[in-house]
């Protein structure tokens, strides 16, 4: 309820109109009946149609009042209940941006989808409720006990015997949906995340003909999923008749009792039909109030999950409100003693890393799989922060920076080029929102991507689809070069940006950056020894340490790991011409 409540705050004028529309609900539901017993026991049995008037025009009265109150109730309760849920979401994408990859891993992406969407679907649907029963129900059992005890003393006590069987039966029912929740929850999880892979790898299922093997994946967790929710439907669809079979029989009571005083003149039809109405909205109140505290657990199990992820910290953090400024003329990035231990982990991967990367130069890392190399360079951006040690760009150590303003200062090609939905002047857009066509088009000349956009029917308008599948994995590294490019960044990180592309293309590619970058500093994490010869500097990784570092023909006489990689991909005639 906490979390509701600190959404229902913003919305404090709507919440009042919707209290007032209650009352003028409440007014139409309890004031009919009073209406309608005067009418009989004292307009009808003594034939008076004067009073039959006047009670007729304000019976139309109070209708119109509770037409009103009742379109109002509906409105608040349903704008309210979508800007909450509006609110929470977009609270929890922008919270979600902020966190870590370690934050990631700890939830599951599939989770967080999960929590952003069935999580607060969840909870719009139960403040709907809440906001329509539970302020009415209240308000219309208290009017109508009061209202029976007033007419009908002598049958309020069938009310009073009734209704704790309904409220004991309320508490059982919560107390078995809850864990039957939490399950369900978890079982949906599973199934986003089976879903996910699923739809992701499907090539990789059907070239190993495991379609059977995920079909059958898949039918088992969404039986499970089935299975909790069968059990809380059924849970729920069990306690109406509960309801309706107490009411009815305290309906049969009441009548029985009755008959008995209206036989002996105690007791006037009128009131009897009043009172009647009366029990009816106490009983069918407490019945819509009950209905709350059925979906309650599943909304909490909801609210705590989406909690749970606006509570976690992201463990990169703004140490400082503004940047230091910067103390040297020329751009360097210095790593002096940098060592790395994964938040989740205990070893260190990288270990005692020291060395200094100038501007207009670049600095290659190679080494075996597993060797640290895109880990290093993924602290500079700070997607980790370092054990120990220091990193300076600029004469300023990094966590002296506003992640933005360091962010900003880097041009980041990923391992995996990710291309996003729409055209690929809005994807090369990405690096400079407001960058001109010719801008694109040179960052697309000097990534060797002009071509092949060109080729296409609309060019730069051509729409990139889900997961880029209409471009080749050659085509979508140079347009992240491309988008890397345009921003025009001091520092350009290349993750193994080059896999994908054939030998030609991967020189020719690395000719037209070197002016484009004479002015910033380059790093480049790469497998081929083609790519990162003629490198300014060459770091050779293994397992987390620096066992090589030097200019390409150096190493090949100083480094043997460095050797060993070039002689499993150089010839011998070109070893020797090295």
């Amino acid at each position: 309820m906490k979390l509701i409540l600190h959404y229902l705050k913003k919305y404090k004028k709507l919440f009042v109109l919707n209290v007032i529309s209650v009352f003028g609900f409440a007014l139409v539901e309890l004031g009919l009946p009073t209406i309608i017993a005067d009418m009989i026991d004292n307009g009808v049995t003594t034939q008076n149609e004067g009073y039959l008037y006047s009670m007729w025009f304000l019976a139309i009265g109070i209708s119109i009042i509770g037409v009103a109150g009742t379109i109002i109730l509906g409105f608040c309760c349903a704008k309210i209940s979508t800007s909450i849920t509006r609110d929470m979401r977009n609270d929890i994408f922008t919270h979600i941006q902020s966190f870590s990859p370690h934050e990631f891993n700890r939830f599951g992406i599939s989770s967080l989808i999960t929590r952003t969407n069935n999580d607060a679907f969840q909870i719009q649907l139960f403040v709907n409720v809440l906001l329509r029963t539970a302020l009415m129900t209240p308000v219309m059992v208290v009017i109508s006990v009061f209202m029976t005890l007033k007419t009908l003393l002598e049958l309020s006590a069938i009310i009073a015997a009734t209704l704790p069987v309904i409220v004991i039966g309320v508490v059982v029912v919560a107390r078995i949906s809850e864990p039957l929740s939490q399950k369900q929850q978890r079982s949906l999880d599973h199934m986003n995340r089976i879903t996910r892979e699923n739809l992701s790898g499907l090539r990789v299922i059907r070239a190993f003909g495991n379609d059977d093997y995920e079909q059958s994946r898949f039918n088992q967790t969404n039986s499970e999923f089935t299975g909790y929710t069968k059990r809380i439907f059924k849970l729920m669809l069990l306690t109406q008749p509960i309801f309706y079979f107490l009411m009815n029989l305290a309906t049969l009571l009441i009548f029985y009792v009755a008959s008995f005083m209206v036989d002996a003149g105690t007791l006037q039809v009128g009131k009897l039909i009043a009172f009647q109405d009366y029990l009816f909205h106490a009983m069918f109140s407490m019945m819509l109030f009950c209905n709350v505290f059925v979906m309650y657990p599943r909304a909490a199990v909801s609210a705590r999950r989406i909690q749970d992820v606006l509570n976690t910290q992201s463990g990169i953090q703004d140490t400082v409100t503004q940047t230091k400024p910067s103390r040297t003329a020329q751009h360097q990035v210095i790593f002096k003693d940098v060592t790395f231990v994964y938040p989740d982990g205990e070893e260190p991967v990288l270990k005692n890393i020291s060395f200094e990367a100038h501007e207009g130069e670049t600095v290659a890392f190679i080494g075996s799989t597993g060797s640290g190399k895109s880990t290093l360079i993924n602290l500079i951006p700070r997607f980790y922060d370092i054990s120990s040690g220091s990193i300076q760009i600029d004469g300023v150590d990094i966590k002296d920076y506003r992640i933005d303003d360091l962010r900003n200062k880097i041009g980041f090609i990923p391992q995996k080029a990710m291309l996003f939905t729409g055209t690929i002047a809005e994807n090369l857009k990405y690096g400079k929102a407001d960058a001109s066509l010719e801008e694109l088009e040179h960052a697309a000349k000097v990534s060797q991507s002009y071509d092949f956009i060109m080729q296409k029917p609309l060019g730069f308008d051509e729409m990139i689809t889900e997961s880029a599948t209409n471009v080749s994995g050659g085509q979508r590294q140079r347009l992240s070069i491309a988008r890397a490019l345009i921003r025009k960044p001091e520092i350009y990180i290349f993750d193994d940006s080059f896999s994908a592309l054939d030998y030609k293309t991967d020189a020719v590619l690395r000719h037209a950056l070197k002016d484009e970058t004479k002015h910033s500093i380059v790093f480049i994490v790469a497998q081929r020894i083609s790519t990162i010869k003629d490198a300014d500097q060459i770091i050779v990784l293994d397992e987390g340490q620096i066992v090589g570092h030097g200019k390409h023909h150096d190493l090949l006489k100083t480094c043997p790991i460095y050797h060993e990689i070039a002689s499993s991909q150089l010839s011998e005639e070109e070893l020797a011409y090295e």
